[in-house]
């Protein structure tokens, strides 16, 4: 997941917190950005033995003193206002659980609840969920499905209205299922996700590999492949998903292993071997210092064949240290750089906790700002329409929407679009490409391309 950094401000990448297990070390420790835009597969991680889940706490500074009986709802903001012309809400405060993982050696990802409560707070000042104010209850998970039945068992006892799912590998749906309580979530994690009863905003590992090979496919008609990936359990689970739909789009490939830390020559060897049957396209799914020793790599040996890769080596950690070694590489999940009301919506509220947006690259906590500003605009939209706002119309509308777009990219969400992916809700995107002097600029007719007939 990479999100807002000074060459994209205007994009918050959604698959890049699919890659959070991709970017991890043969040790589980994620490396560098986790990764929403977006993803690596986790389906490969065994169960950690972990510690009971930690008590549910409920977080005070977001959970505004209000009157229940002044319940006037707010009005939705129009795509050109945003929700900064919103006053406070004044309604019945609406109770959400949020199951996060934390506190676990290589599952540890409290930024996914501190941002998710930068912009509760944001919204508490600013129309809140269509006009009621929102109290959040956290609950942290610690890597095995005993935790998360934990988790799952104590914001049950607390009556929340709904749950949203930060990074939970082992959610309890069925217990959430038994207690009538509606599920959201940031991304899949596993395959057992996809058809969960549950809705995801963004679609995890399955959407962005399948964007790779759209890019592939149609943009570089390529009829051959050559990837390099690290080896370990998450590398290996995603490059699994990205040769599923290289086979099903009928392209060829070849894939070259390495480590997860290479010295620069190891780098080179990667990407000569990955070169050297002349494919069209390569595509790598290394991360953070991957990503930039395989543009350097690349440089070095001379090699002119373009590059597709994540959205994490599109990240200012990145970009800012290769220049333009990184020209003939593109990027899923990353466009041009955009100013909207939803962009500054979303600068303003990570500024208390990550001060100028411009200079920020969010991880995973990107996906927990987008997952509850995506939800407030369902509930604003029910509100306006004159609709009862809960938990369960909140999720009912969402799974119906057919022109709610999530935040901030302002792409249409359509959950259940494809039959065998049943829960995500987000297959649209826009896929971008480094131009020379340090800009990543959107690929005409990738401004917000469709995934669905590319997913394996």
């Amino acid at each position: 997941m990479t999100g807002l950094h000074h060459h994209a401000r205007g994009v918050v990448t959604l698959a890049v917190a699919a890659l959070v297990i991709a970017g991890c070390g043969s040790d589980g420790s994620p490396s560098g950005d986790a990764s929403p835009s977006g993803d690596a597969s986790t389906e490969s991680v065994p169960p950690t033995e972990a510690p009971p889940a930690t008590d549910a706490t409920e977080s005070s500074d977001t959970s505004p003193s209000t009157d229940p009986a002044d319940s006037a709802p707010a009005a939705a903001p129009s795509a050109d206002e945003g929700f900064a012309v919103l006053d406070p809400p004044t309604g019945e405060p609406i109770v959400i659980g949020m199951v996060n993982t934390e506190g676990t050696p290589g599952l540890d990802f409290p930024e996914m609840r501190t941002d998710t409560d930068l912009a509760v707070d944001y919204l508490n000042q600013h129309g809140g969920m269509g006009g009621r104010p929102i109290e959040i209850v956290h609950c942290a998970a610690a890597g095995s499905p005993e935790t998360s039945q934990a988790c799952a068992q104590e914001l049950a006892g607390k009556n929340v209205e709904m749950v949203m799912l930060g990074l939970d590998l082992f959610p309890g749906y069925d217990t959430f299922a038994a207690s009538g309580i509606p599920v959201t979530g940031a991304l899949p994690v596993l395959s057992g996700d996809y058809t969960a009863d549950a809705l995801f905003i963004s679609g995890g590992n399955a959407t962005t590999m399948a964007a790779m090979v759209a890019l592939a496919d149609l943009h570089f008609e390529a009829e051959s492949v050559g990837i390099v990936s690290a080896d370990n359990v998450g590398a290996n689970g995603s490059e699994a998903t990205l040769t599923a739909a290289l086979d099903k789009a009928g392209i060829s490939y070849v894939s070259i292993k390495g480590g997860d830390n290479e010295t620069d020559a190891g780098f080179q060897g990667l990407m000569r071997q990955a070169n050297e049957g002349d494919p069209d396209v390569l595509i790598s799914l290394y991360s953070d210092a991957g990503c930039i020793g395989a543009m350097r790599g690349r440089t070095a040996l001379g090699i002119t064949t373009p590059v597709i890769t994540t959205p994490l080596c599109a990240s200012s950690e990145v970009i800012d240290v290769v220049g333009d070694d990184a020209v003939g590489w593109n990027f899923v999940a990353i466009g041009s750089t955009q100013e909207t009301p939803a962009t500054a919506d979303f600068a303003a509220l990570i500024e208390p906790g990550h001060g100028d947006a411009s200079a920020t690259s969010l991880g995973v906590g990107a996906l927990g700002v987008t997952q509850v500003m995506t939800l407030a605009r369902v509930a604003n939209s029910l509100a306006a329409d004159g609709g009862e706002v809960t938990g369960a119309t909140i999720h009912a509308a969402l799974a119906a929407a057919t022109d709610i777009r999530n935040f901030p990219n302002d792409n249409l969400l359509a959950c259940g679009s494809a039959p065998d992916y049943p829960s995500i809700c987000s297959f649209e995107f826009p896929i971008g490409e480094y131009v020379e002097g340090g800009e990543i600029r959107t690929i005409p007719g990738f401004e917000a391309f469709s995934v669905v007939d590319y997913l394996p």
